[in-house]
This record gives C-alpha cells, structure tokens and sequence, in this order.
C-alpha cells in the first residue's frame, strides 16, 4: 500500500525510530517559525477542520501497524500543526484501543491548548511534546511569525492547564534562535514559564537542518551548555544527533517518490536517507542526483553537512 499520510519511520534525534503521521499536509500551521525545516507556511490559520480526513488516516495505520513494524514510537507531527486537525481526538484513540502495543507521540507548537476541547483530544498520548521559544511577544512574533490574534500570554496559560489534566510524559522544547531569544531578559522569562508549566523535560533545541529562513544560525554546542546550566535546575537536557544503523523501510519500500514523501517533511542527509532505506551510500547518491536532475530537490548545506530538501 503507497501511504500518503504516513512518512517514514525516520530516525528522531528525540523519539528513536519513529512513524510519522501527517494530519494536515502542506504547511498548515498557526505559526509560521523561522527555523521549520518544512519551509514557509502557505495556510497560516487558526481555524480547526479534517484538513486530512481521519478515516483515510486510520486506513493507512490500521495497513502499517498490522505488520508490526519495530518502530519506538508513531509520531502525530509532518508538515504542519497537527491538533488543526478536528479528527486527532478520533485518531488517537483508535490507536490506542486496536494497537495499543505502540506508544503515540504529539508534536505540538501548543498554539491550540488553550482550548479545553483541543487539551482532552490529545490526553490519550503517551508523550506530548509542545515548543515554547519565547515568552514576550515581540520575540514571539520574530521567531514564531503568529497567527493574528495568538497571544504568547493564553499559549502559556494552556501549556500550564495541560500539566494540570495530563497524566502523561511532557517534554518542553525551546529552539534557541542566537542573538533573538537567547538575551538575559528573554532567558529569565523562559526559566519562569517554563517552571510555572512543570515539564518533565526541557529540551534544548537549535538549528540541524535547513531552516525557512537563511539568516537563522545555529547555537554553539558551549552555548547550548551554558544555557544548560542557566536552567538548572529545571530537567534539562541539549538535543543531540543519534543516528541508528540498520534499515528501517523495509525492502522495495525505497522508491524515488517514497524519499520524495520522507525529504518533503524532514531534509535529511545522504547518511540518514541511506540508513533508514537500507540503500548504498552509492545507490542513494545515484537516487538523488536523478532527483536533482528532475528538479524535485535541492542540496543545500548547514554546518557543513548537506542536506537534501524538496525544491
């Protein structure tokens, strides 16, 4: 079955081997952050709707998780926020109750939870992993590009509500744009909300792969210690690279249009894309240079590893 919700699974430097869901496709979003590796985002909205219909999403994870595959965690996320999605609540369940084997990840801007409804749709997930990149508004509206109408202050007040119902794991990512959020003032905010939400975790995150602005950098590895320590004594942890051997597609799974669905929601290296297909590092060059030939990707560097990113 060609799955065209479903990605992966890809490797996550924070969830292992994970099987993305995309549950709105395209970049759908209520905010449109600076730093997505999906790129600009074409429906900046706030307005919640099946952007994918559930019953398709559900067709597609009944067809790939009754082969049991070895995969950590399905994870809600792609190329877009997934709790716009009114069929999430739906979704989660159904997982839950048919394979409950699986552990269900949420990947969040958290944008959303200052609805109650929004906050018990998603109380089945084992782990919800909500951004908080400023507390200020205008940091907020330079690394995060808001919807009209979002005010930093409410996301806030619904992260701190969530803790409060959910019973769950809550890792709290902070992306660290150099030279925006990370002064002293917006530093001190960011201590104090994120205590006042009492994550399990705080993730500290910066720049890995293209971004959607160029003038985005990322942190310094002494710089993300620094801030480490600035935390404490929160649970903080610095988000590292963790690249697993061994395929995770299984044989034939491969094709051009396969990589094309995996790169159009996460750039990724000929490592990576190599690792998880189970293709030669030879093979996959071949792959990509046809891809680039077409004109259906770009190579584009960060750091000095090169990246391969839908055009």
């Amino acid at each position: 079955m060609n799955y065209r919700y479903l990605f992966g699974p890809v490797q996550s430097r924070r969830l292992g081997v994970s099987l993305g869901v995309d549950m709105v496709m395209s970049t759908i979003c209520s905010l449109d952050c600076v730093y997505c590796e999906c790129g600009n985002t074409t429906n900046r909205t706030l307005v919640r709707k099946e952007y994918v219909p559930a019953d398709a999403i559900i067709k597609e994870l009944t067809d790939c998780l009754a082969q049991l595959p070895a995969i950590d965690f399905v994870t809600f996320g792609g190329s877009g926020e997934p709790t716009l999605n009114s069929g999430l609540g739906r979704i989660v369940r159904y997982l839950k109750r048919e394979f409950p084997r699986y552990r269900c990840a949420l990947l969040t801007n958290g944008t959303l939870l200052y609805l109650p409804e929004v906050r018990d749709e998603i109380l089945p997930f084992d782990m919800v992993l909500p951004n908080l990149d400023a507390v200020s508004q205008s940091v907020f509206d330079v690394i995060n590009r808001p919807s009209p109408g979002l005010d930093n202050e409410r996301i806030i007040e619904g992260l701190i509500a969530f803790r409060r119902e959910y019973r769950g794991a809550i890792w709290l990512e902070i992306f660290i744009v150099p030279g925006v959020n990370d002064t002293q003032a917006e530093l001190s905010l960011l201590k104090a909300a994120a205590t006042r939400i009492g994550p399990d975790r705080v993730q500290l995150n910066s720049l890995d792969r293209p971004g959607a602005c160029d003038w985005v950098k990322p942190a310094t590895a002494e710089h993300l210690e620094s801030l480490a320590h600035f935390f404490a004594p929160l649970p903080v942890e610095i988000i590292a690279r963790r690249i697993r051997s061994g395929a995770q597609w299984k044989e034939g799974d491969a094709s051009p249009d396969a990589i094309l669905s995996l790169l159009a929601r996460r750039p990724s290296t000929i490592e990576e894309i190599s690792a998880l297909t189970g293709l030669t590092i030879n093979r996959a060059a071949d792959v990509m240079r046809g891809l680039i030939a077409d004109r259906s990707v770009i190579a584009q560097t960060v750091e000095r590893r090169t990246f391969f990113r839908i055009s």
